[in-house]
């Protein structure tokens, strides 16, 4: 198989609810989205669902549109692969930058298995039909607003909910929902804003009392001694998401006992390959698995469904209706999510239509790779 030019799509769309995490807050998100054509006409489509600033990770849509169209797509254009491992192998020699290769390795995918004529799920090894969503909710202004947005999913029927937290929005309103929804499964995330101080801890330790799925990234990415410490210290899973870039991470990470959950995110980790062999690394450690999610649009929401049909994936992920996040997604139908379930697609490729239409009439811009 053989790519023979790219396109890339600088695609932005607004949320239907602002999200604020400990880091920051937003309303819109700008994703680039690409587009690889082989040599007989397949269309295979990946998405780049950085943050547009430098606060989750050090890449940001700008960067990401750089090092896609500077680097990853030039060297893959033109090589000829069997199998999308392979096709990774074209960038190898580039150094991080996990994101912009997960929207490319995930268009190699999309575009091998379309060629194949099998899902993408099937094509990862996946073994379900259908998969469990959780969702994930944003710090709000008022413990009452939070009250709201949990009933108001749990009502949609979701069976798993993620609370953001920080300091001084962690203990207090994670009783209250626990108060007011008794046994949902409830997990919070802290996207790494916490330290080893005594004020911290005790708050991270009380959380514990709370009957949580996991704790999640509470201290800063890579800190795998403070995670250790703290899950000595507690019963409550330590989950970790920016922490684990690498299989190296995980394999650190296991080593120090710093980890009680593996969250993979298809992004963070450079794309399916890589989390691929993390889901079989995790399993191999009976570490539970589940699916994190960057609020992608649908093309990564498509990718992240497949993945979470594998049988290391044993917790709610997130893969959310469209609806959730979007007016309207970039796929054709969306995702849907019918009581917390989202049907795995079987056609072949992502399994879904791309809606072109309605990506052009919201892309900021445009680039073209190859001939």
């Amino acid at each position: 198989m053989q790519v023979v030019s790219a396109r890339m799509h600088r695609v932005r769309q607004s949320l239907v609810h602002e999200f604020r995490t400990s880091s920051h807050q937003k309303s819109y998100l700008e994703h680039i989205l690409i587009e690889l054509h082989d040599r007989d006409g397949a269309i295979g489509w990946g998405e780049i669902a950085s943050p547009s600033g430098p606060f989750y990770c050090p890449e940001t849509t700008d960067t990401c549109w750089t090092i896609t169209e500077k680097y990853l797509l030039p060297g893959l254009i033109g090589t000829t692969w069997q199998h999308p491992a392979e096709a990774a192998g074209t960038w190898a020699k580039v150094r991080g930058n996990p994101f912009a290769k997960a929207g490319v390795d995930m268009a190699v995918w999309a575009l091998w298995s379309l060629v194949e004529g099998v899902g993408l799920a099937r094509a990862l090894g996946g073994t379900r039909d259908r998969v469990v969503a959780g969702v994930s909710l944003g710090i709000e202004p008022t413990i009452d607003d939070l009250l709201e947005q949990v009933r108001r999913h749990t009502d949609a029927g979701y069976p798993r909910v993620k609370l953001k937290i920080a300091p001084g929005w962690d203990v207090e309103p994670v009783r209250a929902v626990r108060e007011r929804f008794g046994d949902l499964d409830l997990h919070v995330d802290a996207n790494g804003i916490y330290t080893d101080s005594e004020d911290h801890l005790a708050a991270l330790t009380a959380l514990d009392d709370c009957a949580l799925t996991m704790i999640e990234q509470p201290f800063a990415p890579r800190d795998f001694a403070s995670h250790a410490r703290l899950q000595a210290k507690i019963n409550t899973p330590v989950c970790l998401d920016e922490s684990v870039e690498t299989v190296d991470d995980l394999r650190t990470a296991i080593a120090l006992d710093a980890i009680g959950v593996l969250n993979i995110k298809v992004s963070r980790m450079g794309g399916l390959t890589p989390a691929l062999a993390a889901h079989d690394v995790a399993q191999q450690h009976d570490i539970a698995v589940w699916c994190g999610g960057m609020h992608e649009f649908g093309i990564g929401r498509a990718a992240n469904v497949a993945i979470s049909s594998l049988p290391g994936f044993t917790l709610p992920s997130d893969v959310s209706a469209s609806a959730k996040y979007y007016a309207r997604d970039v796929i054709i139908p969306e995702v849907i999510a019918d009581h917390g379930v989202v049907i795995v697609p079987t056609a072949p490729g992502l399994g879904h239509q791309i809606d072109t239409d309605f990506i052009a009439e919201n892309t900021l811009q445009s680039a073209t790779v190859g001939r």
